[in-house]
C-alpha cells in the first residue's frame, strides 16, 4: 500500500494492490510502439507526389496547383474534426497536437506545404459528410463520400500504403492525370518507395480518391465494392521519434532478465527499425519478426485453433509481432502464460491503450493501460495506469514491485529473529528461574518495535538500480531464503548466548544483585533491567542488519536515503533510555549507570561485527538449512483435487483451485444440510407453509442470474473427499 502511494509519484497509478510485487517478477513485457516506445509526437518528414520521391517536405510551388487541392482536401475532410493543430503553449515551443497524432501529422503536412486545412473544414462542415466509413483495426483505413455539386459523389480515403495501395487502379502522375498503376507498378513502388521509408522506420500513408458518377448511386453497404478502383494521390512517411530514455530502460530490463517484444499495427519494415532503435532486435542475433498473417498462420491448425505446442516453438524467439490486430496481442499473451516451456511459468506484463486490448489486458499478470491515450475500457481492464504513457514507467514498475518483494523478506527476517529469541528467553528462563526474564510489559514494548517500527523502518526503503540487476525470482520462490535462515539463526545464536550469559552469570561480571532469586513482589532489579536493554539494543542494531538480505556487507548503504527508518531507530532508541531510567515498577526497569549503558550498546553493535562474520560463512556449505514459504508447484496438488478437463484450464488458474475447490466442498455440504432440514419440514408442516417461503443457498444458486462467465474457471463441487469431481461445475449443481 506504501509502495502503490509512492509509485504515483513515477507516474504508475496502481489499480490493484496486488500488481505491484507482481510486476517485480515479470518475465516478459508486451509492448505497443506508439506512445509508449515512441514519443507518439508525429511528423510527416517524407513524400511521394507526382512521380517523385521528397526526401523532405517539398515546396508547395514544386507540386501542381490541382494535386495540392486534392491532398489538402483529403487531409482535412477525411479525418476526424477533432483533430487540430493549435498554436504552441509556450513562445518558441511546438504546436499542439490534439486528436489523433496520426491525423495531427497528415494536417502538419498540410500546413507545411503553406495551406490551410481550416478554411476547408468551414466551408465543407460534418453535417455535409455524406457517409463516413471510420478507421479500425481490422480496416486500417478511412474514407469519407462527399456529395458534389452535378449530384456524383466523391470519396477521399486514407490508409496503411500497402492496403490502400491494393485497391487503387490509377495513380497521379507528374503532371497530375491519372494513368493506371498496374500490379507490376505497384510492386515497383513498394520496393522503391515505401520500403525505404519503413527501413528509415517511418510509418507509410497512402492518400487516395474516387469519383461516383451522378447516374446511379452505388450501394454504400458494399464496402469491398465501394473501396476500390481508387485513384492515388500521394503517399507520406510519418516519422514518430523513439523516446530518447527508451533504449536504456529496455537495456535495463534485458539485463533484469524480463524480455521486452513490440506488437504494432505498423508495417513489419517500420516496426523492425523501431525495433532496433529502441534494442529490442540486436545485431547478430536470433530473433524473430512476424506479421499478424504469418504469425497466425503458424500457430493455428486447419481448423483456425490455436496450438500450444506450435506457439511454443514461436513465442521464445518472437521479438516484434507487426500488422497485428487485438486478437493477435490476446492470443500471444495467453500462448506465453500458458506455454509450459522453461523451469518456470512466465508472468507478463501487456500495455494497452484500445477498448479491443481489454481482453488481453485482463489476460496479462499485468496490464498497463495509458492514462493519456488510454480508453476507459482500457483502464478498467488494467491492474496499473501509466499516467505520462512512458515504458520507463513500466520499468519503475518493476523496480517498486522488486522492492515490495525485498521489503517483506527484511521484515520477516528481523521478525522471525527476534521471535526465535524471545520465545527461547521467555520459555527457557521461566522453566529454570520459575520467572520470566522479560516481563509482559517488556514483552509488549518488543513487540511494538518488532511489529509496528520495523515494519515501517524496512518496508519503507526506497528502491535501487541494484534491484534491476538480477533475474526474477519465479513464482514459487520461497519467501525465506537459505541465506535469510543463515542470517536469522546465526543472530539467534548470538543474542541467546548474550543474553543466557547476562542471565546466569551477569550479576558477577557487572557485580551487583542477583535477580534470579528475587522475591515475587520485590522492586525492579538492575540485572534484570541489564539483560532487557542488552535484548532491546541488540534488535535495534539487527533491524539494520535486516536492511540487507543478499548476503551484502555494507548494511549502511543509502541508509540516509530512507528517513523514516533513520527517525524509527533514533526514536526508539530514545524510548528505551526514557523506559529504563523512568520506566520503574510498570517497566520493571531499574535505573542503570552509564558504564552500563556502554556495555549494553556496545553488545548491541556486537550485532553489526556478528553479521559480518555470517556474511562470511557461504550459504552453499550450509546445506542443512532448508528454505521456507515456497509456492505449491502442480505436482504438490493430490490427484484428487486436480480437475477432470486439465487440459482447458489455464495454467495460471490452476493456482487458485485449490482454495476453490474447499471452500465450493464446504458450501456443498451445507447446501446437502439444507436439503435435509428442508425435507423434514415438508414431511413435517406440509401445506401450512408456502413454498415461495423456503429460502435456501440451494435456491439462490439455482437463480438464473447467478451463471459463471465462460472465462472463469469452472470449479466442482465434491460432496467428500473420496468423491470424483463433476465436470460441469456450478451449474449443474445448481440446476439440479
Amino acid at each position: 500500500s506504501y509502495c502503490s502511494q509512492k509509485m504515483m509519484k513515477d507516474n504508475n497509478l496502481v489499480r490493484h494492490l496486488d500488481a505491484c510485487e507482481t510486476m517485480g517478477n515479470a518475465t516478459a513485457i508486451c509492448s505497443d510502439k506508439t506512445g509508449t516506445l515512441t514519443m507518439n509526437r508525429m511528423t510527416v518528414v517524407q513524400a511521394y507526389v507526382g512521380d517523385t520521391h521528397y526526401r523532405q517536405i517539398p515546396d508547395p510551388e514544386a507540386i501542381l496547383p490541382k494535386i495540392l487541392d486534392l491532398i489538402v482536401h483529403g487531409v482535412a475532410i477525411n479525418s476526424a474534426y477533432t483533430s487540430k493543430i493549435l498554436p504552441p503553449e509556450k513562445e518558441g515551443g511546438l504546436p499542439r497536437q490534439v486528436g489523433n497524432k496520426t491525423e495531427c501529422a497528415l494536417l502538419g503536412f498540410v500546413l507545411d506545404l503553406k495551406q490551410d486545412y481550416q478554411a476547408v473544414r468551414n466551408e465543407v462542415p460534418e453535417e455535409k459528410l455524406y457517409k463516413v466509413y471510420t478507421f479500425n483495426s481490422v480496416r486500417k483505413s478511412m474514407s469519407t463520400v462527399l456529395r458534389n455539386g452535378g449530384g456524383g459523389f466523391r470519396m477521399y480515403s486514407k490508409g496503411a500504403s500497402e492496403i490502400i495501395l491494393r485497391k487503387c487502379t490509377k495513380i497521379l502522375d507528374k503532371n497530375g492525370e491519372p494513368r493506371l498503376f498496374k500490379v507490376k507498378d505497384r510492386d515497383e513502388m513498394v520496393k522503391k518507395v515505401i520500403e525505404p521509408m519503413a527501413c528509415h522506420g517511418l510509418r507509410t500513408i497512402c492518400l487516395a480518391f474516387r469519383d461516383f458518377p451522378a447516374d446511379a448511386e452505388p450501394d454504400w453497404d458494399s464496402e469491398n465494392e465501394i473501396l476500390s478502383d481508387l485513384t492515388c494521390i500521394a503517399v507520406v512517411g510519418i516519422e514518430d521519434p523513439v523516446r530518447p530514455e527508451v533504449p536504456d530502460a529496455i537495456l535495463k530490463c534485458q539485463r533484469a532478465g524480463i524480455t521486452v517484444r513490440m506488437v504494432t499495427g505498423d508495417n513489419i519494415n517500420t516496426a523492425r527499425a523501431i525495433a532496433t532503435k529502441c534494442g529490442i532486435l540486436l545485431p547478430g542475433e536470433d530473433f524473430l519478426c512476424l506479421e499478424g498473417k504469418e504469425f497466425n498462420r503458424l500457430i493455428r491448425n486447419e481448423k483456425g485453433e490455436v496450438e500450444q505446442e506450435q506457439l511454443d516453438k514461436i513465442w521464445p524467439k518472437l521479438r516484434v509481432l507487426a500488422r497485428s490486430s487485438p486478437t493477435d496481442k490476446h492470443t500471444l499473451v495467453k500462448g506465453i502464460i500458458d506455454s509450459t516451456v522453461g523451469d518456470q511459468r512466465q508472468v507478463v506484463a501487456v500495455t494497452g491503450d484500445g477498448t479491443n486490448d481489454g481482453p488481453a489486458l485482463k489476460k496479462a499478470d499485468v496490464g498497463f493501460a495509458m492514462g493519456i491515450a488510454g480508453t476507459d475500457v482500457a483502464k478498467e481492464a488494467s491492474d496499473i495506469i501509466l499516467t505520462d504513457d512512458n515504458f520507463t514507467s513500466i520499468v519503475k514498475a518493476v523496480m517498486w514491485g522488486r522492492n515490495v518483494y525485498d521489503s517483506i523478506s527484511k521484515f520477516l527476517q528481523f521478525q522471525l529473529t527476534v521471535n526465535v529469541v524471545a520465545v527461547i528467553v521467555a520459555f527457557t528462563g521461566a522453566c529454570i528461574t520459575q520467572d520470566s526474564p522479560l516481563k509482559a510489559v517488556q514483552m509488549l514494548w518488543v513487540n511494538l518495535i518488532m511489529d509496528t517500527f520495523a515494519s515501517l523502518a524496512l518496508a519503507t526503503e526506497p528502491p535501487t538500480e541494484a534491484l534491476l540487476l538480477r533475474k526474477p525470482y519465479g513464482r514459487n520462490k520461497p519467501l525465506i531464503s537459505r541465506t535469510m535462515m543463515k542470517n536469522i539463526l546465526g543472530h539467534a545464536v548470538y543474542q541467546l548466548t548474550i543474553i543466557f550469559t547476562l542471565l546466569f552469570a551477569g550479576e558477577k561480571f557487572f557485580d551487583i544483585d542477583s535477580g534470579r532469586n528475587a522475591p515475587l513482589h520485590s522492586p525492579p532489579t538492575e540485572h534484570y533491567t541489564i539483560v532487557f536493554n542488552t535484548f532491546v539494543m541488540m534488535q535495534l542494531f539487527n533491524e539494520i542488519n535486516a536492511r540487507k538480505i543478499h548476503g551484502e556487507r555494507n548494511v549502511f548503504e543509502a541508509i540516509y536515503r530512507n528517513p523514516i527508518f533513520c527517525t524509527v531507530v533514533l526514536g526508539t532508541f530514545t524510548a528505551q533510555i526514557i523506559i529504563v531510567e523512568f520506566g520503574g515498577k510498570p517497566f520493571s526497569c531499574s535505573g542503570l549507570t552509564l558504564s552500563q549503558w556502554f556495555w549494553c550498546i556496545f553488545i548491541g553493535v556486537g550485532e553489526l561485527l556478528w553479521g559480518q562474520l555470517i556474511c562470511t560463512v557461504p550459504t552453499s556449505h550450509l546445506k542443512f538449512l532448508k528454505e521456507a514459504g515456497h509456492g505449491i508447484t502442480k505436482e504438490e496438488i493430490p490427484e484428487e483435487e486436480l480437475p477432470e478437463d486439465v487440459d482447458e484450464i489455464d495454467h495460471a488458474e490452476m493456482e487458485l483451485r485449490r482454495g476453490q475447490i474447499l471452500w465450493f466442498r464446504g458450501l456443498n455440504r451445507i447446501q446437502t444440510q439444507i436439503k435435509v432440514v428442508n425435507a423434514f419440514r415438508s414431511s413435517l408442516y406440509e401445506g401450512l407453509e408456502k413454498p415461495e417461503s423456503r429460502s435456501s443457498i440451494h435456491n439462490f444458486m439455482t437463480h438464473p442470474e447467478f451463471i459463471l462467465e465462460e472465462d472463469e474457471p469452472r470449479t466442482p463441487f465434491l460432496d467428500g473427499a473420496e468423491d470424483e469431481p463433476e465436470p460441469d461445475g456450478l451449474q449443474k449443481r445448481g440446476g439440479g
